[in-house]
């Protein structure tokens, strides 16, 4: 076992956890944030985006070693006692059909507008586009993003 540090949704824990754990397994089993779905185990559908040091990742891809020292923000920590903007435009949109996909979808866009508070429909394209979607909620995906973005300036 190997002892890591690592900032989760602004706080500090520390966790033991074997070789090979992925950060999704520490995430998901070790501290009970289940928001981030383990679906494709590939990094091919985003079910289980995470923002990791500012940065959108699969979590299903890092070991959780990497994350020694990290910040990381998963979908139970984006809204602060009530929705968090993203989320009520994901709302407002009808953009959560069947929600398996949305945590991400929500991170993803999230990395996006921290880095980007004004992003064009093609910015908001590219940035979710290894975010799968099986309903095909794809363009209120985009138009939720995009209105989150001007409520937000």
């Amino acid at each position: 076992m190997t002892r890591i540090r690592l900032n989760v949704n602004g706080k500090d824990c520390t966790v033991d956890v074997a070789p090979g754990t992925f950060l999704l397994e520490l995430l998901r089993d070790d501290l009970q944030l289940t928001g981030a779905k383990m679906c494709c185990v590939e990094g091919e559908c985003g079910a289980c985006t995470v923002i990791l040091d500012d940065k959108s990742v699969n979590s299903c891809l890092v070991l959780a070693g990497e994350a020694e020292g990290a910040r990381i923000s998963t979908v139970e920590g984006l809204a602060d006692g009530g929705l968090h903007p993203l989320q009520d435009a994901f709302l407002d949109n009808a953009a959560a059909q069947c929600g398996f996909c949305i945590p991400g979808q929500l991170m993803a866009a999230q990395a996006l507008l921290k880095r980007n508070s004004d992003p064009t429909r093609s910015e908001v394209r590219e940035a979710l586009a290894g975010n799968l979607c099986r309903c095909g909620g794809y363009e209120q995906i985009t138009d939720a993003v995009l209105d989150a973005a001007k409520a937000a300036t």
